[in-house]
Protein backbone atom coordinates (compact mmCIF):
# COMPACT_ATOMS: atom_id res chain seq x y z
CA UNK A 1 0.00 0.00 0.00
CA UNK A 2 0.91 3.62 -1.18
CA UNK A 3 0.32 6.01 1.75
CA UNK A 4 0.92 10.01 1.12
CA UNK A 5 0.52 12.13 3.77
CA UNK A 6 -0.35 16.24 3.34
CA UNK A 7 1.25 18.00 5.83
CA UNK A 8 2.36 21.49 6.87
CA UNK A 9 4.88 23.58 8.81
CA UNK A 10 2.23 25.40 10.30
CA UNK A 11 3.14 24.52 14.14
CA UNK A 12 4.93 21.85 14.50
CA UNK A 13 2.53 19.14 15.15
CA UNK A 14 1.06 18.37 11.74
CA UNK A 15 4.78 17.60 10.64
CA UNK A 16 5.64 15.43 13.93
CA UNK A 17 2.36 13.31 12.68
CA UNK A 18 2.98 12.88 9.44
CA UNK A 19 6.88 11.38 10.74
CA UNK A 20 5.31 9.36 13.19
CA UNK A 21 3.42 7.63 10.67
CA UNK A 22 6.62 6.93 8.38
CA UNK A 23 8.49 5.83 11.56
CA UNK A 24 5.92 3.20 12.30
CA UNK A 25 5.76 1.77 8.46
CA UNK A 26 9.87 1.73 8.71
CA UNK A 27 9.52 -0.08 11.89
CA UNK A 28 6.83 -2.71 10.65
CA UNK A 29 8.04 -3.80 7.11
CA UNK A 30 6.35 -6.79 7.28
CA UNK A 31 3.21 -4.25 6.88
CA UNK A 32 3.93 -3.65 3.13
CA UNK A 33 2.71 0.26 3.56
CA UNK A 34 5.13 2.85 2.26
CA UNK A 35 4.61 6.46 3.35
CA UNK A 36 5.56 9.36 1.50
CA UNK A 37 4.86 12.90 3.02
CA UNK A 38 4.09 16.15 0.96
CA UNK A 39 3.25 19.74 1.65
CA UNK A 40 1.06 21.01 -0.65
CA UNK A 41 1.02 24.58 0.97
CA UNK A 42 4.30 24.86 0.88
CA UNK A 43 4.82 23.70 -2.64
CA UNK A 44 2.57 26.12 -4.06
CA UNK A 45 3.64 29.22 -3.80
CA UNK A 46 4.74 31.96 -1.90
CA UNK A 47 0.85 33.13 -1.24
CA UNK A 48 0.95 30.34 0.80
CA UNK A 49 4.02 30.70 1.99
CA UNK A 50 3.06 34.02 3.08
CA UNK A 51 0.33 32.94 5.47
CA UNK A 52 2.60 30.30 7.22
CA UNK A 53 4.75 33.00 7.84
CA UNK A 54 2.13 35.34 9.54
CA UNK A 55 1.30 32.19 11.48
CA UNK A 56 4.70 32.07 12.76
CA UNK A 57 4.88 35.57 13.17
CA UNK A 58 1.68 35.57 15.37
CA UNK A 59 2.73 32.84 17.45
CA UNK A 60 5.67 34.22 18.29
CA UNK A 61 5.09 37.02 18.89
CA UNK A 62 1.36 37.89 20.11
CA UNK A 63 -0.94 34.61 20.29
CA UNK A 64 -3.89 36.56 21.13
CA UNK A 65 -4.03 37.78 17.85
CA UNK A 66 -4.72 34.22 16.71
CA UNK A 67 -8.08 34.85 17.09
CA UNK A 68 -8.38 36.92 14.12
CA UNK A 69 -6.22 35.00 12.04
CA UNK A 70 -8.25 32.07 12.41
CA UNK A 71 -12.05 33.90 12.43
CA UNK A 72 -10.29 34.96 8.87
CA UNK A 73 -9.56 31.21 7.35
CA UNK A 74 -12.58 29.73 9.03
CA UNK A 75 -15.02 32.67 7.18
CA UNK A 76 -12.76 32.72 4.11
CA UNK A 77 -12.40 28.68 3.61
CA UNK A 78 -9.79 29.16 1.02
CA UNK A 79 -9.13 25.62 0.29
CA UNK A 80 -12.37 23.95 1.06
CA UNK A 81 -13.59 23.67 -2.85
CA UNK A 82 -11.00 22.30 -5.67
CA UNK A 83 -11.72 25.50 -7.56
CA UNK A 84 -10.62 27.53 -4.60
CA UNK A 85 -6.78 25.96 -4.86
CA UNK A 86 -4.19 28.25 -6.79
CA UNK A 87 -0.69 26.64 -7.87
CA UNK A 88 -1.59 22.97 -7.37
CA UNK A 89 0.95 21.45 -10.14
CA UNK A 90 3.01 20.57 -7.72
CA UNK A 91 0.98 18.18 -6.16
CA UNK A 92 -0.72 17.34 -9.04
CA UNK A 93 2.67 16.07 -10.12
CA UNK A 94 3.32 14.28 -7.24
CA UNK A 95 0.24 12.38 -7.25
CA UNK A 96 1.11 10.92 -11.03
CA UNK A 97 4.26 10.19 -10.32
CA UNK A 98 3.57 8.47 -6.98
CA UNK A 99 0.02 6.98 -7.62
CA UNK A 100 -0.95 6.47 -3.86
CA UNK A 101 -3.86 4.26 -2.76
CA UNK A 102 -4.47 6.66 0.57
CA UNK A 103 -4.57 10.29 0.69
CA UNK A 104 -4.27 11.27 4.23
CA UNK A 105 -4.08 14.75 5.44
CA UNK A 106 -2.85 15.76 8.66
CA UNK A 107 -4.02 19.45 8.76
CA UNK A 108 -7.38 21.29 8.64
CA UNK A 109 -6.58 23.36 5.27
CA UNK A 110 -5.27 20.23 3.19
CA UNK A 111 -8.89 18.42 3.40
CA UNK A 112 -11.50 19.28 1.20
CA UNK A 113 -10.49 21.43 -1.54
CA UNK A 114 -6.88 18.47 -1.87
CA UNK A 115 -8.81 15.70 -1.28
CA UNK A 116 -11.46 16.59 -3.94
CA UNK A 117 -8.53 17.63 -6.28
CA UNK A 118 -6.63 13.97 -5.70
CA UNK A 119 -9.92 12.17 -6.28
CA UNK A 120 -10.39 13.83 -9.47
CA UNK A 121 -6.89 13.50 -10.76
CA UNK A 122 -6.36 9.94 -9.53
CA UNK A 123 -10.39 8.65 -9.64
CA UNK A 124 -12.64 7.98 -7.31
CA UNK A 125 -12.34 4.56 -7.33
CA UNK A 126 -8.57 3.86 -7.45
CA UNK A 127 -7.56 6.37 -4.27
CA UNK A 128 -8.90 6.35 -0.82
CA UNK A 129 -8.63 9.91 0.99
CA UNK A 130 -8.84 10.23 4.73
CA UNK A 131 -7.87 12.79 7.35
CA UNK A 132 -5.88 12.17 10.46
CA UNK A 133 -6.89 15.09 13.21
CA UNK A 134 -4.99 15.30 16.29
CA UNK A 135 -7.01 18.02 18.45
CA UNK A 136 -8.15 16.71 21.07
CA UNK A 137 -11.57 18.20 22.01
CA UNK A 138 -14.28 19.89 20.01
CA UNK A 139 -15.30 23.71 20.32
CA UNK A 140 -14.18 26.57 19.79
CA UNK A 141 -10.54 25.74 18.16
CA UNK A 142 -11.52 23.29 16.49
CA UNK A 143 -11.33 24.10 13.16
CA UNK A 144 -14.76 23.26 10.79
CA UNK A 145 -12.03 22.84 8.02
CA UNK A 146 -11.13 19.48 9.98
CA UNK A 147 -14.12 17.69 8.93
CA UNK A 148 -15.01 16.47 4.37
CA UNK A 149 -18.07 14.25 4.82
CA UNK A 150 -16.99 13.00 1.48
CA UNK A 151 -13.77 11.12 2.68
CA UNK A 152 -13.45 7.85 3.11
CA UNK A 153 -12.25 8.46 6.62
CA UNK A 154 -11.72 10.51 9.71
CA UNK A 155 -9.41 9.29 12.40
CA UNK A 156 -9.69 11.53 15.62
CA UNK A 157 -7.29 10.57 18.34
CA UNK A 158 -10.34 11.32 21.26
CA UNK A 159 -13.99 10.24 22.15
CA UNK A 160 -14.46 13.90 22.30
CA UNK A 161 -12.60 14.84 18.99
CA UNK A 162 -14.48 12.47 17.23
CA UNK A 163 -17.91 13.32 18.64
CA UNK A 164 -17.04 16.79 17.64
CA UNK A 165 -16.28 15.60 13.78
CA UNK A 166 -19.82 13.68 13.90
CA UNK A 167 -21.59 16.78 15.13
CA UNK A 168 -19.80 18.79 12.23
CA UNK A 169 -21.36 16.30 9.49
CA UNK A 170 -19.31 13.19 9.57
CA UNK A 171 -20.77 9.75 9.46
CA UNK A 172 -20.35 7.79 12.01
CA UNK A 173 -19.33 4.65 10.03
CA UNK A 174 -16.40 6.23 8.70
CA UNK A 175 -15.20 7.76 11.94
CA UNK A 176 -12.67 6.24 13.85
CA UNK A 177 -10.64 6.34 17.18
CA UNK A 178 -7.37 6.59 16.63
CA UNK A 179 -5.87 7.56 19.71
CA UNK A 180 -2.28 9.40 19.80
CA UNK A 181 -0.45 9.74 16.54
CA UNK A 182 2.97 9.72 17.79
CA UNK A 183 6.34 8.14 17.10
CA UNK A 184 7.03 4.52 18.22
CA UNK A 185 9.72 5.54 21.27
CA UNK A 186 6.41 7.10 22.77
CA UNK A 187 4.92 3.56 23.32
CA UNK A 188 7.95 1.94 24.38
CA UNK A 189 8.03 0.43 28.30
CA UNK A 190 9.71 3.02 30.44
CA UNK A 191 12.83 2.14 31.94
CA UNK A 192 13.46 1.89 35.09
CA UNK A 193 14.33 4.43 37.78
CA UNK A 194 18.29 3.12 37.32
CA UNK A 195 18.40 3.56 33.13
CA UNK A 196 16.64 7.09 34.26
CA UNK A 197 19.51 7.87 36.41
CA UNK A 198 22.14 6.24 33.93
CA UNK A 199 20.21 8.21 31.07
CA UNK A 200 20.21 11.92 32.85
CA UNK A 201 23.79 11.11 33.66
CA UNK A 202 25.25 10.12 30.36
CA UNK A 203 23.21 12.23 27.78
CA UNK A 204 23.15 15.60 29.47
CA UNK A 205 25.44 15.32 32.71
CA UNK A 206 22.58 16.24 35.39
CA UNK A 207 22.34 15.21 38.80
CA UNK A 208 18.92 12.47 39.02
CA UNK A 209 18.52 13.63 42.48
CA UNK A 210 17.67 17.27 41.93
CA UNK A 211 14.30 18.58 40.78
CA UNK A 212 14.62 18.81 36.78
CA UNK A 213 12.14 21.39 34.51
CA UNK A 214 11.72 20.95 31.20
CA UNK A 215 10.90 24.13 28.71
CA UNK A 216 9.97 23.30 25.71
CA UNK A 217 9.44 25.10 22.58
CA UNK A 218 7.31 24.95 18.88
CA UNK A 219 9.51 23.88 15.84
CA UNK A 220 9.60 27.99 14.65
CA UNK A 221 10.91 28.30 17.86
CA UNK A 222 8.74 30.02 19.61
CA UNK A 223 9.52 30.81 23.44
CA UNK A 224 9.77 32.54 26.50
CA UNK A 225 12.83 31.03 27.93
CA UNK A 226 14.11 34.15 29.30
CA UNK A 227 11.43 35.28 30.94
CA UNK A 228 11.12 32.28 32.66
CA UNK A 229 14.77 31.58 33.60
CA UNK A 230 14.85 35.27 35.46
CA UNK A 231 11.40 34.84 37.06
CA UNK A 232 12.89 31.11 38.24
CA UNK A 233 16.09 32.92 39.57
CA UNK A 234 14.28 35.85 41.13
CA UNK A 235 12.27 33.06 43.21
CA UNK A 236 15.67 31.31 43.98
CA UNK A 237 14.43 28.30 42.94
CA UNK A 238 16.60 25.48 43.23
CA UNK A 239 15.98 23.48 40.00
CA UNK A 240 18.14 22.15 36.78
CA UNK A 241 16.92 23.77 33.72
CA UNK A 242 16.89 21.45 30.13
CA UNK A 243 16.02 24.17 27.51
CA UNK A 244 14.72 23.23 24.27
CA UNK A 245 15.86 25.29 21.33
CA UNK A 246 14.37 23.55 18.33
CA UNK A 247 16.73 24.68 15.06
CA UNK A 248 17.23 28.26 16.58
CA UNK A 249 20.85 28.44 16.67
CA UNK A 250 20.72 32.10 17.86
CA UNK A 251 18.16 31.05 20.77
CA UNK A 252 20.94 28.01 21.67
CA UNK A 253 23.80 30.69 21.61
CA UNK A 254 22.06 33.36 23.86
CA UNK A 255 21.05 30.80 26.57
CA UNK A 256 24.30 29.04 26.89
CA UNK A 257 25.62 32.64 28.12
CA UNK A 258 22.90 33.20 30.18
CA UNK A 259 23.67 33.02 34.21
CA UNK A 260 22.06 33.42 36.82
CA UNK A 261 22.36 35.93 39.63
CA UNK A 262 21.82 32.92 42.46
CA UNK A 263 23.46 29.46 42.20
CA UNK A 264 20.17 27.61 42.37
CA UNK A 265 19.68 27.27 38.83
CA UNK A 266 21.87 25.27 36.51
CA UNK A 267 20.72 25.53 33.05
CA UNK A 268 21.31 23.01 29.75
CA UNK A 269 20.31 24.48 26.38
CA UNK A 270 19.84 22.32 23.88
CA UNK A 271 19.20 22.17 20.26
CA UNK A 272 16.73 20.06 18.50
CA UNK A 273 16.55 16.37 20.13
CA UNK A 274 14.62 13.27 19.44
CA UNK A 275 15.03 12.28 23.05
CA UNK A 276 11.52 13.68 24.06
CA UNK A 277 9.83 10.31 24.74
CA UNK A 278 13.28 9.46 27.26
CA UNK A 279 13.44 13.16 28.39
CA UNK A 280 9.62 13.54 29.22
CA UNK A 281 9.45 10.46 31.35
CA UNK A 282 12.78 11.29 33.17
CA UNK A 283 11.96 14.97 34.44
CA UNK A 284 9.50 16.44 36.88
CA UNK A 285 7.93 18.64 34.51
CA UNK A 286 7.47 20.54 31.52
CA UNK A 287 6.40 23.88 30.44
CA UNK A 288 4.84 24.20 26.84
CA UNK A 289 2.45 26.26 25.03
CA UNK A 290 -0.69 24.32 24.67
CA UNK A 291 0.12 22.39 21.47
CA UNK A 292 -1.65 19.23 20.75
CA UNK A 293 1.30 17.42 19.84
CA UNK A 294 3.85 18.18 23.14
CA UNK A 295 0.25 17.61 25.10
CA UNK A 296 -0.15 14.29 23.79
CA UNK A 297 3.75 13.83 24.11
CA UNK A 298 3.74 14.52 28.32
CA UNK A 299 0.34 13.33 28.91
CA UNK A 300 1.75 9.88 27.02
CA UNK A 301 4.53 9.73 28.97
CA UNK A 302 2.79 10.86 32.33
CA UNK A 303 5.72 14.06 32.66
CA UNK A 304 3.28 16.36 34.61
CA UNK A 305 2.74 19.98 32.42
CA UNK A 306 3.01 23.62 32.97
CA UNK A 307 1.06 25.36 29.68
CA UNK A 308 2.76 28.58 28.91
CA UNK A 309 -0.49 31.28 28.06
CA UNK A 310 1.93 34.14 28.35
CA UNK A 311 0.32 36.53 25.18
CA UNK A 312 -2.96 34.85 25.48
CA UNK A 313 -4.17 31.29 24.69
CA UNK A 314 -4.39 30.74 20.38
CA UNK A 315 -7.95 29.03 19.03
CA UNK A 316 -6.35 25.71 18.52
CA UNK A 317 -4.73 25.72 22.24
CA UNK A 318 -7.99 26.44 23.98
CA UNK A 319 -9.34 23.21 22.49
CA UNK A 320 -6.03 21.39 24.28
CA UNK A 321 -7.06 23.19 27.41
CA UNK A 322 -10.38 22.01 27.24
CA UNK A 323 -8.96 18.44 27.21
CA UNK A 324 -6.95 18.80 29.92
CA UNK A 325 -9.25 19.99 32.27
CA UNK A 326 -12.04 17.62 31.39
CA UNK A 327 -9.44 15.21 33.52
CA UNK A 328 -8.22 18.19 35.78
CA UNK A 329 -4.98 17.68 34.58
CA UNK A 330 -1.98 20.45 33.95
CA UNK A 331 -1.64 23.95 35.37
CA UNK A 332 -2.10 27.61 33.42
CA UNK A 333 0.69 30.27 33.73
CA UNK A 334 -0.14 33.36 32.54
CA UNK A 335 2.97 35.55 34.12
CA UNK A 336 6.55 34.53 34.15
CA UNK A 337 5.89 35.19 37.65
CA UNK A 338 3.62 32.50 37.98
CA UNK A 339 6.15 29.74 37.24
CA UNK A 340 7.53 28.87 40.34
CA UNK A 341 4.86 28.06 42.53
CA UNK A 342 3.29 25.76 39.71
CA UNK A 343 6.68 24.07 39.19
CA UNK A 344 6.77 23.76 43.09
CA UNK A 345 3.18 21.72 42.84
CA UNK A 346 4.70 19.27 41.18
CA UNK A 347 8.00 18.90 42.91
CA UNK A 348 5.56 17.17 46.08
CA UNK A 349 5.85 13.49 45.52
CA UNK A 350 2.25 12.55 46.35
CA UNK A 351 0.82 15.21 44.47
CA UNK A 352 3.07 14.20 41.30
CA UNK A 353 1.44 10.94 41.65
CA UNK A 354 -1.97 11.67 41.84
CA UNK A 355 -1.46 13.84 38.46
CA UNK A 356 0.27 10.77 36.84
CA UNK A 357 -3.03 8.81 37.39
CA UNK A 358 -5.21 11.76 35.95
CA UNK A 359 -2.77 11.81 32.94
CA UNK A 360 -2.89 7.46 32.72
CA UNK A 361 -6.62 8.15 32.73
CA UNK A 362 -6.46 10.32 29.71
CA UNK A 363 -4.48 8.37 27.52
CA UNK A 364 -6.98 7.43 24.43
CA UNK A 365 -6.72 3.54 23.37
CA UNK A 366 -5.04 3.04 20.10
CA UNK A 367 -1.57 3.68 18.45
CA UNK A 368 -0.56 4.36 14.47
CA UNK A 369 0.20 0.57 14.20
CA UNK A 370 -3.72 -0.02 14.33
CA UNK A 371 -4.22 2.81 11.89
CA UNK A 372 -2.40 1.52 9.30
CA UNK A 373 -3.76 -1.65 10.08
CA UNK A 374 -6.89 -0.06 8.99
CA UNK A 375 -6.33 1.79 5.83
CA UNK A 376 -4.07 -1.64 4.71
CA UNK A 377 -7.74 -3.59 5.31
CA UNK A 378 -9.69 -0.85 3.04
CA UNK A 379 -6.61 0.06 0.10
CA UNK A 380 -8.14 -2.26 -2.18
Amino acid sequence: MRLLILTSSTGGGHDARAGAFSEWARRHPELGVEVERFAPLEASGAHYRLGLHVYHLVQTRWPLAHHLYFAFLEHAALHSRRWKLLGVRPFVDKLEEYRPDWVLSVHPHLNRGFLDLAREVLGRGRVRTGTCCTELDGGYGFSRHWVGPESDLWIGATDAACAHARALGMPASRTLLGGFVLRPDFFSPPVDEAGRRDFLRGSFGLDPDRAILLLATGAAGANNHAAFLEALDRAGSALQVLALCAHRASLLEGLRRWRPRSSGISLTALPYTREMPRLLRAVDALVSRGGSGTTSEAIRSGCPIIVNALGGVMPQERVTLRYLERFGIGRRVRRPGDLPAAVSGYLDAREAQREKARMAAAVPPGKPLRILEHLLARAH
